[in-house]
C-alpha cells in the first residue's frame, strides 16, 4: 500500500483575542478628525434675572455703543469694548458715579490665534471706596496698538510693560514701553501660543540659562 503523506492539520479558528483585529486596526488609522481650535471665551450674557451693577447702566448711557457686551460668568462682571474707546471708558470707570474704580490691579491678555483679533486683552479693576470689582476686556489684532492706560491707573504702566514682553501687544503713548522680565534682546513672546517650547529660534537647548549664559560670553568678549 503506498504513504498516503502527511495530513494536512485542520484549520485553527481565530481566538476571541484575535478575532477583529484587522478592522479595528483600520478604524483606528482612520480615526476621529482633530477638534479645530478655540476661537475664545464664549463670554456669556448674564442669566435671566441678574441685573448688571447700577454702574454699568449708568456707563452705558454716558457712552452710547462704547460696551458692545455684558458677560457674567462664576460671580464676576465683564465689560467688552471697542479698543479705541478704551480709554474713555477707563476714564469713566474711574471718575463715575457708583463706580470709582480707582485702582486696577492686573492687565493681562489670552491668544487666540486662529481669531483675527488675536488677542483678549483684560484690565481687572478695583473701587477702594465701594469694594467692588469690574473687569474690561477689549480684543486687539496682531501688531494692534492699544492706546496706554496708564494716564488713568499708574499701575498699569508696570502691567502694561508685561503683557507687551509676554504677548508683544504694543501699548500707544506708554512712557516707558519696554520688556520687564525678559532680556531686551530676547526673541518672541514666551505667552503666544505660537512660541517655540525650545525657546528662542536662533539656538535651540533645554536651559534658556544656557542660552543666556553664550549671549554674555559673547558681549564680554566683544568688550575685550
Amino acid at each position: 500500500m503506498s504513504d498516503p503523506g502527511p495530513s494536512t492539520p485542520p484549520p485553527v479558528p481565530p481566538s476571541p483575542a484575535t478575532a477583529g483585529a484587522a478592522p479595528k486596526a483600520a478604524a483606528v488609522k482612520a480615526g476621529p478628525k482633530a477638534p479645530a481650535p478655540p476661537a475664545g471665551p464664549p463670554d456669556p450674557p448674564p442669566p435671566a434675572g441678574q441685573e448688571p451693577p447700577a454702574f454699568v447702566a449708568a456707563l452705558e448711557a454716558a457712552l452710547p455703543g462704547a460696551v458692545t457686551h455684558v458677560s457674567y460668568w462664576v460671580g464676576d462682571w465683564t465689560l467688552v469694548v471697542g479698543v479705541d474707546r478704551l480709554v474713555e471708558v477707563g476714564t469713566w470707570l474711574r471718575d463715575g458715579t457708583g463706580a470709582a474704580f480707582d485702582f486696577c490691579s492686573d492687565v493681562t491678555a489670552s491668544d487666540w490665534p486662529v481669531r483675527p483679533q488675536r488677542f483678549d486683552l483684560v484690565y481687572m479693576l478695583y473701587s477702594t471706596q465701594h469694594c467692588h470689582r469690574i473687569r474690561v476686556k477689549t480684543r486687539v489684532a496682531d501688531g494692534e496698538a492699544v492706546p496706554t492706560v496708564s494716564g488713568i491707573w499708574p499701575a498699569a504702566g508696570w502691567l502694561e510693560r508685561e503683557v507687551f514682553d509676554m504677548f508683544g501687544v504694543r501699548f500707544a503713548g506708554h512712557p516707558d514701553l519696554r520688556r520687564i522680565l525678559m532680556p531686551d534682546d530676547w526673541q518672541g513672546h514666551p505667552q503666544r501660543k505660537d512660541y517655540p517650547l525650545e525657546g528662542p529660534g536662533e539656538l535651540v537647548m533645554e536651559s534658556p540659562h544656557e542660552w543666556l549664559r553664550l549671549r554674555q560670553a559673547e558681549r564680554e568678549s566683544d568688550i575685550r
